[in-house]
């Protein structure tokens, strides 16, 4: 499998990415919160990346880290045309989410469903993990 970036020039030309971009003209907003203690700690600078399996390739239409306060803002993604039969349910498209750290203790994977024109928040909370050392001594 390929992995590529949104905004690869050759990947954008291809038929692949005319298909899911015709399929997907609407655009849907994403925001990350990442905190521990039951959101009363922000994680700052966790790895955030925001893909999708499109055939034989994996698309990353964002990657970056949150802020101080453990967010990232407005990330812009395609999604389905809004539909106007209020009786159908809305059209909606899967994007994968994975949060890691630098030194790869972390590493969490979320599966989100966007919408056109709502915006979801996508809550990442984080478990300190603790070293546990016992010293033994011998007499």
């Amino acid at each position: 499998m390929n992995t590529v970036n949104i905004t690869d020039t050759n990947f954008i030309n291809t038929e692949i990415y005319k298909k899911f971009m015709e399929e997907n003209p609407g655009r849907g907003i994403l925001m990350i919160r990442a905190s521990a203690a039951k959101e009363a700690i922000p994680i700052s600078n966790l790895d955030i990346t925001v893909s999708k399996i499109i055939d034989n390739y994996n698309v990353i239409f964002f990657k970056g880290k949150t802020d101080n306060s453990g967010m990232i803002k407005n990330i812009s993604l395609p999604t389905p045309a809004q539909n106007i039969n209020d009786l159908t349910i809305p059209q909606s498209t899967t994007y994968e989410i994975s949060a890691n750290t630098e030194d790869s203790s972390i590493k969490q994977i979320y599966t989100i469903s966007m919408y056109n024109n709502i915006c979801v928040v996508q809550n990442i909370n984080i478990t300190p993990q603790m070293n546990e050392r016992r010293y033994y001594y011998g007499y």
